[in-house]
């Protein structure tokens, strides 16, 4: 009889698509995209977790979109804007106001 082996699974790798925030920022985006991504599967309560998270960390108005098809025009608060791709989601994530 074998045994079942766990294979670890790698951590997502996010690519950034277009970025206007420092470094240590984006580090932060993409870790709280990832947790958030984990831990819900509809696309509106990944954003919901990304804003509030951003707002905590950040201050806010943050705005964030998720999803696998949808086009954008924004104008951001300079410094912060991140568009990235996580596993099969884009994630718009950007400060106005």
């Amino acid at each position: 009889m074998s045994e079942k082996q766990e294979i670890p699974s790698t951590p997502p790798q996010a690519i950034v698509k277009s970025a206007d925030m420092p470094e240590e920022m984006q580090a932060g985006a993409i870790e709280i995209a990832i947790e958030a991504q984990d831990k819900h599967e509809i696309e509106k309560d990944i954003a919901a977790q990304i804003k509030k998270e951003a707002d905590k960390r950040w201050g806010p108005t943050w705005h964030v979109v998720v999803g696998k098809s949808f086009g954008s025009y924004v104008t951001h608060t300079s410094g912060n804007f991140i568009y990235m791709y996580i596993n099969q989601l884009a994630f718009l994530v950007f400060k106005a106001g």
